[in-house]
């Protein structure tokens, strides 16, 4: 049994995800247009998403839902929150989602959820998250969500294969 409860928001159903997700996420984790600037490299193959997915199990403190468009009963992103390894006493958010979906504010609307849910269950009261400063798209989505720009720095992809310049962003809620 999954820790985390299933979210309902206007046009989108939160809920855990699982290995029946797989295919779903490969279609987004595989194109190198989502994961350019993501901390993961792109999927070859879906026994990657398969062991990405597994890997969200094992972690108690992170919380990982997949996004399902109601429309169509459809998974189209993924979205966590957990304590920032950066940051003291933070908590981060991540999110991707599939690119025929970007620019229509599905991800604002999932990660606004989250949040709430953080502070709400949880008692987080610090979020912070990052982007690589050539993907400002993200940027946006952080700034909708509520948080405010905090300073420059760096991320580096898992693999160790890029490291991009960043902007870190921060929110306190009361």
């Amino acid at each position: 049994m999954s820790k985390e409860p299933v979210i309902e928001t206007e046009r989108l159903i939160l809920r855990p995800i699982t290995l029946d997700d797989a295919e779903a996420c490969f279609s987004w984790n595989s194109d190198e247009r989502v994961t350019k600037y993501l901390g993961y490299s792109t999927c070859s193959d879906i026994s990657q998403t398969i062991d990405w997915i597994n890997s969200t199990f094992g972690d108690e403190e992170e919380w990982n839902w997949v996004f399902v468009l109601k429309e169509e009963n459809k998974v189209i992103g993924a979205g966590s929150i957990g304590p920032s390894t950066q940051m003291k006493d933070y908590w981060s958010i991540g999110y991707n989602l599939h690119y025929d979906y970007w620019h229509k504010g599905y991800c604002t609307e999932a990660m606004k959820a989250i949040i709430e849910y953080g502070y709400r269950k949880l008692g987080i009261k610090k979020i912070c998250s990052d982007h690589a400063v050539d993907n400002p798209r993200s940027g946006k989505v952080m700034e909708k969500c509520g948080l405010k720009f905090d300073h420059y720095g760096e991320f580096t992809k898992l693999d160790g294969s890029q490291t991009f310049k960043a902007k870190f962003y921060t929110m306190e809620l009361e």
